[in-house]
């Protein structure tokens, strides 16, 4: 009975998680560029139950019972990188990529990070910024140097492979970026961060677009409420082992 207590405490703290991971799905299901979470969850390993209850020859002899589960824990959380929907601003700065790939930008303490979020601005240095502040950073087509994007006051063009034109002369490329499934991860205010050597490849962007969130709310709501209802079938089996133990210790062998 000890065991099913540990066995169903393990499955309130694995869709305890699930529903955080659900939550913040939904938060940010209007914010341009996220990308959902998954929780993955997995079994302990199965024990052995048995005894020496049986006897045969007069001799007790082992008898095995059948496997035990111990329960679920949590695996790990993936995000799924699907594409999410992109819809037309009209804004010379705002930019989508359409399939895989990442635009590069770089913190304030000089460390880069890679984002889905293409909603871009020219800061007072005339810089294109994210909206963190991180300058975006291109290929200079003169220097071949990895560099922030200046655009200054320039009229700013860009096709889809990216390459950008500040009134109508070639100056940059954005500095694209591609990863394999499991070498980056979300390090919070839509970046990521990632310690493989990406590769470039074929990234096609357009213009004057976003890409919104790829979280589907109808289906996040759904796996809200499955959740739900996993938590308290465990909680209530707590309940009921808690309940059976009261009664042994209080009432069984109790002298009337």
């Amino acid at each position: 009975m000890i065991r099913g207590l540990y066995t169903a405490v393990s499955g309130l703290i694995s869709e305890e998680a699930r529903q955080q991971v659900i939550t913040n799905n939904l938060a940010n299901a209007n914010t341009n560029g996220y990308k959902g979470d998954d929780l993955r969850v997995k079994d302990f390993k199965e024990v052995m139950l048995n005894n020496y209850d049986k006897v045969v020859n007069g001799k007790n002899v082992r008898q095995e019972l059948g496997n035990l589960s111990m329960g679920s824990k949590i695996d790990d959380v993936i995000t799924k990188f699907t594409q999410g929907p992109i819809t037309e601003t009209g804004k010379k700065t705002d930019f989508a990529i359409d399939g895989k790939g990442f635009f590069t930008v770089e913190g304030s303490n000089g460390k880069r990070y890679y984002t889905r979020d293409g909603r871009f601005h020219v800061d007072i240095k005339g810089n294109l910024v994210d909206n963190n502040g991180n300058s975006v950073l291109g290929v200079n087509t003169q220097t071949n140097n990895v560099e922030p994007v200046n655009v200054g006051n320039s009229k700013i063009q860009c096709d889809s492979l990216g390459n950008i034109l500040l009134n109508g002369n070639q100056k940059y490329k954005f500095q694209f970026a591609n990863f394999e499934e499991g070498q980056i991860k979300k390090v919070g205010d839509n970046l990521y961060t990632s310690n493989a050597q990406p590769s470039a490849g074929n990234v096609h962007v357009k213009q004057g677009y976003v890409e919104k969130s790829n979280v589907n709310v109808i289906n996040e709501m759904v796996e809200m409420m499955t959740t739900m209802r996993n938590f308290e079938s465990n909680q209530k089996v707590v309940q009921t082992m808690d309940e059976t133990l009261g009664k042994l210790i209080s009432q069984v062998g109790d002298v009337r």
